[in-house]
């Protein structure tokens, strides 16, 4: 029996590269990952310097986690839970707390020759910027799908109210000092 030595390129292939799609793909697939996992590590930074905070941040890393297995999918669902949480987590340390605002206003004073920052006001600027990245790249992975319908927006409000949710739920579990957060963003 004689193999053929022809063969159509495939992505793993090295004499070939892959095509610009699936390149695209990868590059934001590494940008959800990365983005994600920068999250998670600013939450084991937060926890260690704040012990009260462990639990809530442990169940926290979870809602990133999923994001990194079912955006890897390409599932709307992961993109949809990426991009609602960071940009919950987001909207409210930067118009309901000053955590924020708070964190950026010592890096610049540092930055122009002021003291430097506490571990939370780096913490602060950090999460965010993952959170922007987060959010960005699990838009744009959404928007390369082949298969978006108009009734996705569904799929985003549905796993919007579930991460967020879930983020409520944990928080009422472990860390009820920081309820107010919901409330003031739910007008509660």
């Amino acid at each position: 029996m004689v193999e053929s030595t022809a063969h159509a390129p495939t992505i793993t292939d090295s004499t070939h590269p892959p095509p610009r799609a699936v390149r695209q793909f990868a590059t934001i697939d590494l940008g959800i990952v990365i983005s994600a996992l920068l999250f998670i590590f600013a939450l084991i930074v937060s926890a260690y310097f704040e012990p009260r905070i462990r639990a809530l941040h442990t169940l926290q890393a979870l809602i990133y986690l999923f994001v990194i297995i079912f955006s890897l999918r390409h599932s709307k669902w992961g993109y949809g839970v990426g991009i609602s949480i960071a940009a919950f987590w987001n909207y409210a340390n930067l118009f309901v707390t000053t955590f924020i605002v708070g964190g950026v206003s010592k890096v610049f004073l540092f930055l122009s020759g002021g003291p430097a920052p506490n571990a939370n006001a780096l913490i602060a600027v950090f999460a965010a910027l993952s959170h922007f990245g987060l959010i960005i790249f699990c838009m744009s992975g959404y928007l390369r799908l082949p298969n978006k319908k108009w009734h996705d927006t569904g799929i985003l409000v549905i796993s919007a109210s579930l991460s967020i949710g879930y983020f409520a739920t944990i928080v009422a579990l472990t860390a009820q000092q920081y309820l107010f957060v919901f409330e003031k963003v739910f007008h509660l």
